[in-house]
């Protein structure tokens, strides 16, 4: 699969013939289009993913092209989405349902907890669930309460259930069609600040795995560990740093679980340093486990402590305020030079 942009080449350098340059949004609508021409037990569900094509327009087109049948508006009731989702998927579908944001996906909760999480393991191995939970999240987009969370974690937590986020188009064009393949439910986050940027994508290469973490930038400093809308994030960070002579490491964690941390121990052994950001609160959290991880199988290559950045730990602020709750590229340099400075 074509990587992304990431050091000094340009898109023209990089991208192959066969290359077209999408936004994120995009790339998901023609991953879920192509899903769909594959194999006709795809269905997409969801409220106002039908006439509308959601809320950022996802889904647009999709209706038309395919039919009510296959592209179904709901009520307004995440539970029922859900519930119905595993209906469908017992009897041989595979249904993706989008929660219009990540806020409200917790009335649904107790149907991903209790069906959608055990059934394969309750009839040991009998029964399967390929359902995938689309999830807009993250901040950034000056939305009111309920709309910039970063609830992963909870979901992350859960035995039973596949939880990515991708963190570019061309991830995003792949990895959607990679979790609908997937005979596991997957909990699909999609960070909702990055839908309009733009990749070239090549519908012809052939894509990385699904649950693999992906080294997108190399480096010697320190290594940063990040997902979804930081990723950039920690793209930039590094990038002013290399202006200043410091070579930084930058790892996609792109599955958060299971999360494959191999590429990360791996990068710290050369590093000796590590700071993993997140837009999600700090106290138990991915970045928590990840640092304890790191600390447990790279306790004698560790130069310091596995630092994190984060978000606050209280609810999410404010329109007006939320930059200064989101981890920025200041925060992410704060965080290195408080490591390589220990």
């Amino acid at each position: 699969m074509a990587a992304p942009v990431m050091d000094k080449t340009s898109d023209k350098d990089t991208a192959p013939a066969t290359a077209v340059k999408q936004t994120m949004g995009k790339a998901i609508n023609n991953g879920l289009r192509a899903a769909m021409e594959r194999d006709p037990k795809v269905i997409v569900m969801g409220e106002d993913v039908g006439k509308m094509g959601g809320v950022y327009r996802i889904t647009d087109g999709l209706q038309k092209d395919f039919g009510e049948h296959r592209v179904l508006d709901t009520p307004l009731a995440e539970s029922g989405i859900v519930g119905t989702a595993v209906g469908l998927a017992i009897r041989g579908f595979r249904p993706v349902c989008e929660i219009q944001f990540e806020g409200f996906i917790f009335p649904a909760f107790d149907q991903i907890s209790s069906q959608v999480a055990k059934l394969h393991y309750r009839t040991q191995g009998k029964t399967k669930v390929p359902i995938v939970i689309r999830v807009p999240f993250g901040g950034g987009v000056g939305a009111v309460e309920h709309h910039s969370e970063s609830p992963e974690s909870y979901f992350a937590h859960m035995p039973g259930i596949k939880v990515v986020s991708c963190s570019n188009p061309v991830d995003a064009y792949w990895m959607i069609q990679q979790a609908i393949d997937c005979d596991d439910p997957v909990l699909f986050f999609e960070p909702k600040r990055r839908y309009h940027e733009k990749d070239q994508i090549d519908t012809e290469a052939t894509p990385y795995p699904l649950f693999k973490s992906r080294v997108l930038r190399t480096g010697t400093a320190a290594t940063l560990a990040s997902y979804g809308p930081l990723v950039k994030t920690c793209l930039d960070a590094a990038n002013a740093a290399a202006e200043d002579g410091l070579d930084l490491e930058v790892i996609d964690l792109r599955t958060l679980s299971p999360l494959d941390l191999e590429p990360v121990f791996e990068s710290v052994r050369r590093t000796g340093h590590l700071v993993v950001a997140s837009e999600a609160p700090g106290e138990v959290s991915i970045a928590s486990e990840i640092a304890s991880r790191v600390q447990q199988e790279c306790f004698y290559s560790l130069e310091a402590p596995v630092l994190k950045v984060t978000g606050f730990d209280t609810p999410y602020p404010p329109s007006k305020v939320e930059e200064e709750y989101l981890p920025d590229l200041d925060r992410v340099l704060d965080a290195v030079d408080r490591s390589l400075a220990w």
